[in-house]
């Protein structure tokens, strides 16, 4: 028999690429080796869970341990792989403390990241989180259930649950003033669903607008939902360290010398690859400190992949690298490279950097390049236009204002990235400009596109074919 195809990591990557695999290969062995106790979960939802419109932690799963084993796939748990040996073609495992080699044919390096909160000082104490993952998700809603409301049972954890972690938080006193240091994703998320907790929030960002990568029109809006929402926002003021008392968080130090008691600090201030594994390897990092693999995920070392959040991929406009940390990127990637291990080679693909979020009534999306200087770096003359249009027929009840940015080459007219927000459903309009940016449209050819029309879904010029018509008609 031959060595089998070894999976590092059980989450998006790895799993998808050891269920391709397994379709593709059935009389060939996969074995996916998992750090921790959870697999094939959803990070995206871990914000949705704390504010409890997610009931169980099990809800975040797509597949169960079982589910996976029934797919023929050797699912081994809390199993941690620390060295890599590329000339032997072994990889080692610890396992309650007991290490042990194990040979591979193919080998997947799917170890995903981390976030990250340093250099903040005081940021190890108890009731500091980051949120990167069930367990930290299971921390943060044990310590805001009230402890006479507070089960371990009712998180829906099953035998993955770190109990004493869920117990240590649910006998705390639910904190009543939380801040948040991070105005990202997780850190706008997160406002609305501390918000749900009657917690009073405040928001704290370096930058002096949250969302940089939406752009301005974006972040404007979002700033102005969560203010309505009583969110305090501490713009363009940095975080400077943590104090405590007796081992206990005191205050926020920020902007000089500026205190506020909180009860909790979120830090969401981004995340890393997890490549400590390749220190010692001659696997190759790319210029973002992520893995660098080539157009069916292989790394520099033959018959070794990297996919997920902890390589980088194709970015779509600019057709340089880039690392864009995301699920549908890393699912891809995943299921492309279990198909060219099984004898079926399939690429990657390419990222146009696509994201969408919710804050409040408010959705937002963006895609593609933006930013004026990353687009002149990549040899891009850019002009962008925002306008504002209805998100239905203006007679039909629902309709709300929707703010689309688009911008271009003004040489050739290309198309580069788009921007959008709105209470009426207007993120999924991003998949609009995403296609559009992956079908290499100019701007004059997007105006051009038959979108539907209906008047509960959207007045006959789409707020985004309003945009591309504005444009263009600058161009």
């Amino acid at each position: 028999m031959t060595d089998p195809f070894v999976v590092i990591g059980g989450d998006a990557a790895g799993l998808s690429a050891a269920s391709k695999y397994r379709r593709e290969s059935p009389a060939r062995d996969v074995v996916v080796f998992e750090q921790g106790s959870w697999v094939s979960y959803a990070h995206c939802g871990t914000p949705y869970f704390i504010k409890g419109d997610v009931e169980h932690l099990r809800d975040l799963q797509s597949l169960s341990p079982r589910d996976i084993e029934e797919r023929g796939i050797d699912l081994r748990r809390d199993h941690e792989v620390t060295a890599i040996d590329t000339k032997s073609d072994v990889i080692t495992v610890v396992n309650n403390g007991e290490s042990f080699e194990y040979p591979y044919e193919e080998l997947l390096i799917a170890t995903g990241a981390r976030a990250i909160s340093a250099p903040i000082e005081g940021a190890d104490l108890d009731t500091v989180f980051t949120l990167h993952g069930l367990p930290d998700a299971t921390a943060l809603r044990s310590f805001l259930t009230p402890p006479a409301e507070f089960d371990s049972a009712n998180l829906g954890g099953g035998a993955a649950l770190t109990t004493s972690v869920a117990e240590q938080y649910g006998a705390m006193q639910p904190p009543e003033t939380i801040a948040i240091v991070g105005g990202g994703y997780v850190g706008v998320e997160m406002a609305e669903a501390f918000s749900a907790w009657d917690c009073a929030v405040h928001l704290f960002q370096r930058p002096e607008r949250l969302l940089p990568a939406f752009g301005t029109a974006v972040g404007d809006a979002i700033a102005s939902t969560l203010k309505k929402a009583g969110v305090t926002l501490h713009l363009n003021e940095e975080v400077e360290r943590l104090t405590e008392t007796d081992g206990q968080l005191d205050d926020i130090v920020y902007g000089g010398g500026n205190r506020l008691n909180v009860d909790a600090v979120l830090i969401g201030i981004g995340i890393r690859p997890n490549v400590e594994l390749l220190t010692e390897t001659s696997i190759e990092l790319g210029t973002t400190g992520a893995v660098a693999v080539d157009e069916y995920g292989q790394t520099n070392v033959e018959n070794v992949y990297a996919a997920g959040d902890v390589a980088e991929l194709k970015q779509i406009v600019t057709g340089e690298t880039t690392w864009s940390p995301l699920g549908l990127p890393a699912n891809r990637a995943g299921r492309a490279i279990g198909a060219t291990v099984g004898g079926s080679p399939t690429q990657v693909g390419h990222v146009a950097e696509t994201a969408m979020l919710k804050a409040f009534e408010l959705g937002c999306g963006r895609t593609g390049v933006l930013e004026h200087d990353r687009a002149e770096a990549a040899g891009f003359d850019p002009i962008t236009k925002t306008i504002t249009a209805g998100s239905r027929s203006g007679y039909y009840p629902g309709a709300e204002e929707t703010t689309v940015t688009l911008t271009a080459d003004q040489k050739s007219g290309q198309l580069l990235g788009g921007s959008l927000v709105g209470a009426d459903r207007a993120a999924v309009r991003i998949n609009t400009i995403a296609t559009a940016l992956g079908a290499g449209m100019t701007v004059g050819e997007l105006e051009q596109q038959d979108l539907g029309y209906a008047p509960p879904f959207s007045p006959v010029w789409d707020p985004v074919l309003v945009a591309a018509k504005v444009l263009n008609g600058k161009l």
